[in-house]
């Protein structure tokens, strides 16, 4: 049942990235929207159930919120020295670099195998447990694709890569369902993950495709899709619930 439901988050997230994909004449429109979708994953999704998760403190503050603060800043780190690498190699200040465009996309294939794996975990549990995540996972997986197609071509990757990352990102929720017929999940790594994951995405949404989208194109509409996407969210995430 769980490989099942997963093949509809397969669907879901081709959807969101052939979304992207036919927008690109809107592109800081499809930016902002990625931008406030990343926003609301984070903020609505995925630290509120890390935080549910962690149980342990380090110093007075939760594990996922220092996971989450390491995710940030190893996400910066990355970029500077990829951005350092590349400029000793001739490229010009300011350019983008694809590789990191790719690893951002890999971290949302992660991800997504890791949302496979919860779905998997949820129905081993009871049928309840797995409607309902499985609502969720469907549900969110459109902004999987989106971001991760936009991501992808963000960094100047051409379409072949963004359409490989994109295919890989569906198949990512199906293998990961699939891989839990084999073994039962521990809850205990769920909350650290998690805020590190978020700490990267909010370093990618705050960092780098906001001020992208607004930096040739400082409109409200494109300000209007940023706060569309983190509403959206806020509407997956209360269905969900």
């Amino acid at each position: 049942m769980a490989v099942i439901v997963a093949l509809g988050a397969f669907l879901m997230t081709l959807l969101g990235g052939w979304t992207a994909q036919r927008v690109t004449d809107r592109r800081h429109l499809v930016l902002g929207l990625a931008g406030g979708l990343m926003l609301g994953v984070v903020g609505l999704d995925l630290l509120p159930e890390a935080l549910h998760a962690a149980g342990d403190e380090v110093f007075g503050v939760p594990l996922a919120l220092l996971l989450f603060v390491a995710g940030f800043l190893v996400a910066h780190v990355v970029e500077r020295l990829l951005a350092v690498r590349q400029a000793a190699h001739g490229a010009e200040n300011g350019a983008r670099v694809p590789e990191v465009g790719l690893t951002a996309a890999a971290a949302m294939v992660g991800h997504s195998l890791a949302d496979g794996v919860a779905l998997g975990a949820a129905f081993q549990v009871g049928g309840g447990m797995g409607v309902a995540v499985a609502l969720a996972v469907i549900t969110h997986d459109f902004a999987d694709g989106f971001n991760t197609y936009t991501l992808t071509s963000l960094y100047g990757n051409d379409r072949r890569k963004a359409l490989m990352m994109l295919f890989a990102d569906a198949v990512a929720p199906v293998v990961g369902a699939a891989s839990t017929l084999l073994f039962t999940l521990p809850e205990e790594p769920l909350g650290p993950y998690l805020g590190f994951f978020g700490g990267l995405l909010l370093y990618l949404a705050a960092a780098e495709i906001l001020p992208e989208a607004h930096h040739k194109h400082p409109a409200l509409s494109t300000l209007m899709c940023t706060v569309g996407g983190v509403a959206g969210i806020w509407l997956v995430v209360g269905i969900a619930e």
